[in-house]
């Protein structure tokens, strides 16, 4: 079992930046692969960023490569969203998500439901 908890979410001028986190109970946190996904209001839940189990292999939605980076730091359970240059429309509940993995691997997830665990979400607001 692996609880998530994110962090880091508010409100941010467009142009501006935000860090979000999510820590990660349980002693086998690099056994997962882990994503974030994200939620904006009237919309379906979308795959944002992923990263495998070591951090070697990293995975980015169109709409958002080159100005978010996922990162993780397996000693402390944690993995990370630094979100730049962002836009009114990258408003929305972000989710970091655990995928347990049997043989590590490259790691990437674009889909909700492969997924075990999530967190409860965090609010990144973007005024224009």
């Amino acid at each position: 079992q692996v609880q998530l908890v994110e962090s880091g979410g508010g409100l941010v001028q467009a142009g501006g930046s935000l860090r979000l986190s999510c820590a990660a109970s349980g002693r086998t946190f690099s056994s997962y692969a882990m994503g974030w996904f994200r939620q904006g209001p009237g919309k379906e839940r979308e795959f944002v960023a992923g990263i495998n189990w070591g951090g070697g292999y990293t995975y980015y939605s169109d709409s958002v490569k080159g100005r978010f980076t996922i990162s993780r730091d397996n000693a402390k359970n944690t993995v990370y969203l630094q979100m730049n240059s962002l836009k009114p429309e990258d408003t929305a509940v972000y989710y970091c998500a655990a995928k347990y993995e049997h043989s590590r691997s490259s790691g990437y997830y674009p889909r909700a439901y492969e997924y075990d665990y999530w967190g409860q979400g965090t609010q990144v607001t973007v005024s224009s």
